[in-house]
């Protein structure tokens, strides 16, 4: 963009100037000097005219003495000299062109003088005659008069030299003024421009972005500045965004290796601790810190349930109902910290993962962050690991249970074997030896006797070749159903056929609540209870209640028959001994009583030591792996 006050154009301006000044001053010294030339030629023909008036009149003098002839020749001669010299060429060329110039009027009235009066009186004297005061008298008056003239071309030709040195010293000053303007110029315009650009450019070195042009003007270096503050601006702008950057990549690198320590720390916790809930809640509460994120939720897909189950939260304002350890606080918060969390009514976004494993989904993460912000790809492949730690830690769990449940089934089964090849088989021997005594006859005084021990005998036998065989069936129970919920069902109709009276179940034990070990104890305590209300209540009706009241299980037998003698449980009934045990070996304690509206009632109560964590009552989350 050309503007007129371009340093160029100010450059251009202030030279042309100079050049202007010079070619001015040149051309003035060059007319003045041409105007003057000639005029000391001038001067001087004039001067001798003032000395050759005065040598015609001493020549005219010396016509007295002198040969006639001779003297007038001579005097001829030096008139028509004079004639010359008065209109010479020089002295004409240095008179004015004007006609009205004074100058110009002397000359004239020079020659006026002397073609009309000294020179016809010079020419016209006659030999032999004496000079007179009037010749001498016209005379002077004409030397004065070229004198006059002679003093104007003096006057002239100092006055057109004077005229050139003012034009020299005029076109000098003029000439300094604009070298002195042009150098402000410049020293205003461009130098103290450059040093503040180039200190500006210094900064910018030093990573200092603050100082600034900010030069006035339209010219080169006023827009050069203006585009050092633009370019410093995006600069420092720049700038700052990538320190920002740097600092937040810094921040998320430095947050993402303390999440790897933490999950490289975290990950054998959950392999070594049995408590699902123990081993994930402290890891992911401080990933939450960590990642600014949270609540983290985790579902669990059972076979036995239709829906996710809730097994894992970091935040909750009440005791989950899974809760194992009533003393732990660590998932609990006050109702105005959970009101600041970013759920769903609360500007809350949520991302669920799946936590799968090659072929099998085994639940769902659910994580929950602020609206406000988005996770950043590190966090996701953070969590993403989580969940494939998780998935491991659970698919590796699952397999133990199962594991557990298979070696438990071959070792009731080997044992149950062993009775039946051992001590079934020598109960059998007994009886069939008691049989065959009691067909032989025996007389006398002894055979009331005799047939009274073989009563007692054939019916301890019987009691517990029966008993027996109650064992042998525990023995042999397999849980090759989903869970025990499926078991007692099972167990309800198989003893509903037995007893032809309705067995009643109210089972409210969320999945995954029990080990293998506490399902078989609990499913036997349950048969053996069921199978005394067959045996002796004579009942009516029987209830069987299984639930979870946090931390505990309760299993509650009652029927409506005709309860415990007041004399309390009969003696050497082996299978109350046997619950109390299987009550112990699960760290609980079993009741047996009368109910106050009639019957019996048998309750367990224990507190469950899973290996896997407990889970809710069902949450309606969607089976979909990730979901913003």
């Amino acid at each position: 963009m050309t503007s007129r006050n371009s340093l160029v154009n100010r450059i251009a301006t202030a030279v042309s100037a100079v050049v202007l000044t010079a070619i001015v001053s040149m051309g003035v010294t060059l007319g003045v000097s041409q105007s003057i030339a000639g005029n000391a030629t001038a001067i001087n023909l004039a001067g001798t005219l003032r000395m050759g008036a005065y040598q015609l009149l001493a020549q005219v003098a010396r016509l007295q003495d002198q040969n006639t002839a001779d003297g007038r020749h001579v005097l001829n001669q030096m008139i028509s000299r004079y004639n010359q010299r008065l209109v010479h060429a020089d002295i004409i060329q240095s008179l004015p062109l004007t006609t009205d110039h004074p100058l110009a009027q002397r000359y004239r009235d020079v020659v006026s003088q002397w073609n009309s009066s000294v020179g016809p009186m010079l020419a016209q004297h006659r030999p032999g005659d004496s000079l007179t005061g009037s010749m001498i008298n016209t005379t002077q008056s004409y030397v004065d008069n070229v004198d006059v003239l002679v003093s104007m071309l003096e006057n002239r030709t100092e006055a057109r030299i004077s005229l050139l040195h003012l034009m020299q010293v005029i076109s000098l000053v003029f000439a300094i003024l604009i070298v002195l303007a042009l150098f402000l110029d410049l020293k205003n315009r461009v130098l103290r421009p450059l040093r503040k650009l180039v200190s500006i450019a210094e900064s910018v070195s030093k990573q200092d972005f603050s100082r600034k042009a900010e030069l006035g003007g339209s010219d080169e270096l006023a827009q050069l500045g203006s585009a050092f503050d633009q370019m410093t601006s995006e600069l420092a702008l720049t700038y700052y965004e990538l320190e920002s950057k740097v600092q937040a990549k810094t921040e998320e690198l430095e947050k993402s290796h303390a999440a790897l320590e933490l999950l490289h720390s975290s990950s054998r916790t959950l392999f070594a601790n049995h408590n699902l809930c123990d081993g994930a809640v402290p890891m992911l509460q401080q990933l939450e810190q960590m990642l600014g994120i949270g609540p983290i939720n985790l579902y669990l897909h059972d076979k036995a349930s239709a829906e996710p189950v809730q097994a894992v939260t970091t935040a909750t304002t009440v005791r989950p109902f899974y809760c194992h350890d009533h003393s732990c606080n660590a998932c609990l918060v006050t109702e105005e910290e959970h009101d600041e969390l970013p759920l769903p009514g609360n500007d809350g976004r949520r991302l669920l993962l799946p936590i799968r494993t090659p072929g099998q989904l085994l639940g769902t993460l659910e994580v929950w962050y602020p609206a406000s912000q988005d996770l950043s790809r590190t966090a996701r492949r953070l969590l993403e690991t989580l969940s494939d730690q998780l998935a491991t830690a659970i698919f590796l769990e699952r397999q133990i249970t199962e594991e557990q449940q298979r070696t438990l089934i071959e070792e009731r089964t080997v044992i149950a074997r062993e009775l039946h090849d051992s001590l079934a088989q020598s109960l059998s021997y007994l009886k069939i030896q008691v049989t065959r005594l009691r067909r032989m006859n025996m007389d006398g005084p002894q055979k009331t006797g005799y047939n009274a021990v073989l009563d007692e005998l054939s019916t301890g036998l019987s009691s517990a070749y029966r008993q027996l065989r109650e064992l042998l069936a525990t023995f042999r129970l397999k849980l090759d159903t989903p869970d025990l919920g499926a078991a007692l069902r099972q167990t309800v109709h198989e003893f509903s056929g037995r007893m032809a009276k309705p067995v009643n179940l109210a089972y409210k034990l969320p999945a995954q609540t029990l080990s293998p070990n506490e399902e078989i104890h609990t499913l036997q305590v349950v048969r053996e209870a069921l199978a005394n209300a067959v045996k002796h209540s004579k009942a009516e009706a029987v209830w069987v209640n299984v639930s979870f009241e946090s931390p505990q299980v309760k299993a509650k037998i009652r029927d409506n028959g005709r309860g415990l003698p007041d004399s309390g449980q009969p003696e050497r009934h082996y299978g109350m001994i046997i619950m109390q045990e299987r009550a112990r070996s699960l760290g609980g304690q079993l009741t047996v009583a009368n109910h106050p509206l009639g019957g019996v009632e048998v309750s367990l109560r224990f507190i469950p030591h899973a290996r896997n964590q407990i889970s809710v009552k069902p949450a309606n989350i969607p089976r979909i792996a990730d979901s913003n």
